[in-house]
């Protein structure tokens, strides 16, 4: 007989594993999660082109769940061929744009902006995570900050993907910009890495900014809740929906750090668009100095769609 908690499948990253997580929490599920590697060339090919079967892993599911929670490209197989095998006794959510047809998962849990259509669609504003506001503030004193009557400015830090390099050309564009922009006689600087900010940017980030403010150099959970329940302003860079969205839970100012483009980023440009008519988020090009005091109603999507999975889960006889 199958359990009443989540597999949860992802490629291992941060903000997959932070959606994943998230709504697992927010369903009040026990979870195992499993990283997902598919062998050989199969690694390579679209999830559309590729065979329904738990053989193309490098490692077998353990699975006695009846509830799947994956998100990203590779965990698309594994649901399926999950579903596939166990019918109506599990109940299969996707969180982003599986690029296969939606008939496969009982529900697909997608952003606005991936503009994606369907009786089994559920859309969110913005990404969903696994952050809370009292774990938020439970971590506020971890970094040992003395304000000393300056304003917080935490900079979180993304990282290379397809759509955004990173060249040194506009990390250095970017990092003079914010250090001329909060000099340190007015403003104290934390600038948190993420799992995806490169290792010789994390150094020019403690080369430039360390002498009057504070750069952590580990990927550290605690650090990035403390900056976040520390900051007057919070800057994060265009290249991460998931922690522009994670930082929306603050109802702080949050300013994005823009970067040129690789490739078109219509997704990113609707996802802007959104946040902006939400009084969410401004371009750090609009900084004029100062603290500019706007709110917004707080942005919790994991919260409000645990509800409405859990209905659709009763109906579907899971629960």
């Amino acid at each position: 007989m199958l359990k009443l908690k989540a597999l949860l499948l992802t490629q291992g990253m941060h903000g997959m594993i932070s959606q994943v997580e998230g709504l697992a929490k927010a369903l009040s599920l026990n979870f195992t999660h499993h990283t997902v590697k598919i062998k050989g060339l199969w690694n390579y090919i679209p999830p559309k082109l590729t065979p329904i079967s738990e053989n193309l892993l490098t490692e077998q599911l353990i699975f006695d769940s009846k509830i799947i929670i994956s998100c990203g490209r590779k965990s698309v197989i594994p649901s399926i061929a999950l579903k596939k095998r166990y019918k109506n006794q599990v109940f299969n959510i996707h969180i982003q744009d599986p690029k296969v047809s939606n008939k496969h998962f009982d529900l697909i849990i997608c952003p606005e902006h991936d503009n994606l259509n369907g009786t089994n669609i559920l859309k969110t504003k913005g990404s969903i995570h696994y952050l809370k506001l009292e774990e938020i503030k439970k971590n506020t004193n971890y970094l040992k900050i003395d304000k000393e009557n300056k304003k917080i400015v935490s900079f979180i830090l993304g990282g290379p993907n397809k759509y955004y390099s990173f060249s040194e050309s506009q990390i250095n564009k970017i990092f003079n910009q914010v250090k001329t922009l909060f000099p340190p006689d007015k403003y104290k600087l934390i600038v948190i890495p993420s799992y995806r900010t490169p290792e010789e940017i994390i150094k020019k980030a403690y080369n430039t900014f360390t002498h009057n403010h504070l750069v952590v150099k580990t990927i550290d959970k605690k650090a990035y809740l403390s900056a976040l329940s520390l900051a007057d302003i919070i800057l994060v860079t265009c290249d991460s929906t998931s922690m522009i969205s994670e930082a929306a839970i603050t109802c702080k100012p949050i300013y994005i750090v823009n970067m040129q483009t690789k490739r078109d980023n219509y997704r990113f440009k609707n996802f802007y668009s959104l946040f902006r008519k939400m009084k969410i988020i401004k371009d750090l090009d609009e900084f004029k100095g100062g603290i500019d005091l706007w709110t917004y109603k707080q942005l919790d999507e994991t919260k409000r769609i645990a509800p409405i999975i859990r209905d659709k889960m009763k109906q579907n006889g899971i629960i």
